[in-house]
């Protein structure tokens, strides 16, 4: 029996295991979604492709499965390339099916035509152009393979109309084998042996744990290493819940915007043990003078990460799990020593604090508050700026793939699709987005999509009337020259009553937790416009080209 290529394509993601789908139609991609309709998958019709393929992100990072998201020709394909870029950055793995013009009228101009693979080639993994249906299944099989396995990262398949819609015989395909392509699980073994040695020798360790760990569903080893070697751990952005920050050995998010004790610990360690991190500049600062009496071990599955950024003593190239478990099985138990005084004293020196409000509401204390109604235990999406900062540095992260957020591409408009798709995941947890009255504009428009599959999702927008990272650097280091930083906004609560949601504003404090308590209570999607402090700054502060221990604030 002969199949479409369309159908083969449902067949194959459903043989990966895939249930859930974002996307929206088009002409080009009318003969999947004409299959799709007598299918058992979930589809998650989103406003627009972007929103469509930031859920598909933010749900592979609330449930560690691959996303996948579909979206028709030319202007749907390439209002997909920033979630992609996005996903690159973030090493999220998620699978792109976009529609293309029929193959005879490919390099024509056609209507609706783009060259998506050529725009996309520098912001995914890998990309195809299928040409004949009968490829389909092998390709898509390769597609998930590529993007689930090594560092993870987006595939983007283009499929002209043609190809969906013609006819051949569908066989399941089996495992892939891509010449070239094979990924390192197991570090080396003398390198593994080095590692150990220096972890033995070393008097000021300090474990600096990126993105990677949570990707390679790692936290437990790193727990164990930590706790074996009595090293304190700091953690990026991206790392944040890797490992538990109500832990003693917990030193909280390092970098620009990092805790004081943490940025601290990295210049003054005698050998910082890096596990799947990368040494971007927000996490350096000034590279010359980032741990400058340390020894570095390097851990990461991407070779090319190792040695990119910072110079590397002790390089090991394999899966974040699998070299951890190696590590372990060579290391014995520590005692504490001065290193931890000395830790534990910048930590009552240097506290993450800010001044409460009285009269205005500080954003620091929303986030706050967000964090003991649920006892750590949200999933916790954001936008970017400000109010990212300040959801990294004043809730309490105590398990992977609780804080889901746009890193290394800094994607303002992420993380009201991105709370959708994690909601879709985990549809029995609580989801915020924590945004600012700047970036939740950027894709607002998803709120409908929430309302229509019923999600509970909770949005908390701090609104200062600025774009407020952006304003505190011209504050800082323009002279307060605050060109086109303030910003208006729309009346968020009319604006969410004509979606069909709940919503709230806030302006006093005590307002703060009984709105808080009812949102995470209601069916609907909330949300609450939180009027705080206008000109309140992040901090602390590295400012740009310093070293870390040259903090602002």
């Amino acid at each position: 029996m002969k199949l479409s290529g369309a159908q083969i394509l449902i067949n194959s993601l459903l043989d990966e295991g895939v249930d859930t789908i974002f996307g929206y139609p088009g002409g080009a991609v009318l003969p999947i979604y004409d299959a799709l309709y007598d299918s058992k998958l979930n589809h998650i019709l989103a406003r627009h492709e972007q929103g469509a393929i930031h859920a598909a992100d933010g749900y592979v990072r609330a449930t560690g499965k691959p996303g996948v998201c579909f979206a028709t020709s030319g202007p749907g394909a390439t209002n997909l390339v920033t979630g992609l870029a996005n996903a690159h950055m973030d090493s999220v793995p998620l699978v792109a099916f976009t529609g293309q013009v029929i193959s005879t009228l490919l390099g024509r101009d056609s209507f609706q035509e783009a060259d998506i693979t050529g725009i996309t080639l520098p912001v995914t993994k890998h990309n195809y152009l299928l040409t004949d249906p009968a490829d389909m299944a092998k390709t898509v099989r390769e597609a998930f393979h590529i993007a689930t396995t090594g560092r993870p990262g987006p595939v983007l398949v283009d499929i002209p109309k043609d190809v969906s819609a013609g006819e051949t015989t569908y066989q399941k395909p089996g495992v892939p084998q891509l010449r070239g392509y094979r990924p390192t699980v197991r570090g080396n073994a003398s390198m593994v042996n080095r590692a150990a040695t220096a972890i033995m020798q070393s008097e000021r360790p300090v474990i600096y744990a990126g993105g990677g760990v949570i990707n390679a569903n790692a936290a437990p080893e790193l727990k164990q290493l930590a706790e074996l070697t009595v090293a304190p751990v700091t953690t990026t952005l991206m790392g944040l819940g890797g490992f538990p920050e109500d832990h003693p050995l917990s030193l909280g998010m390092l970098g620009m915007h990092g805790c004081r004790t943490a940025n601290y610990a990295v210049c003054e360690c005698d050998l910082l043990i890096a596990v799947g991190a990368r040494f971007d500049d927000r996490v350096t600062g000034k590279i010359e003078s980032f741990a400058p009496d340390a020894k570095i071990i390097h851990i990461d599955v991407d070779p090319a990460e190792i040695g990119k950024n910072v110079r590397v003593n002790v390089p090991v190239v394999g899966d974040v799990k699998v070299v951890l478990g190696q590590l372990l099985e060579r290391l014995q138990a520590k005692l504490p020593g001065a290193w931890h005084d000395r830790i534990k004293q910048w930590q009552q020196e240097h506290p993450l604090t800010f001044e409460a409000g009285n009269a205005t509401i500080k954003p620091q204390q929303v986030i706050q508050e967000i964090s003991n109604l649920t006892g750590g235990q949200a999933r916790i999406a954001t936008e970017v700026g400000q109010h990212q900062m300040w959801a990294a540095q004043y809730y309490t992260y105590t398990k992977p793939r609780s804080f889901i957020s746009s890193g290394g591409l800094g994607t303002m408009g992420y993380g009201m699709p991105a709370a959708i798709g994690a909601q879709v995941g985990c549809p029995d947890e609580v989801v915020f987005n924590i945004a600012g009255d700047g970036s939740i504009q950027m894709n607002i428009q998803e709120l409908a999509t929430a309302v229509d599959y019923q999600l509970p999702v909770n949005i908390a927008i701090m609104n200062n009337g600025y774009l407020g990272m952006v304003r505190q650097w011209q504050e800082l280091f323009y002279n307060r020259r605050y060109a086109h930083t303030p910003i208006t906004a729309p009346d968020f609560v009319k604006l969410a009553e004509a979606y069909a949601a709940e919503g709230y504003r806030i302006e006093k404090t005590a307002d703060i937790k009984p709105v808080l308590e009812q949102a995470i209570a209601s069916s609907k999607p909330v949300m609450m416009d939180f009027i705080v402090e206008r000109e309140e700054n992040v901090v602390p502060m590295v400012p740009p080209g310093e070293a870390l221990n040259k903090m602002l604030g």
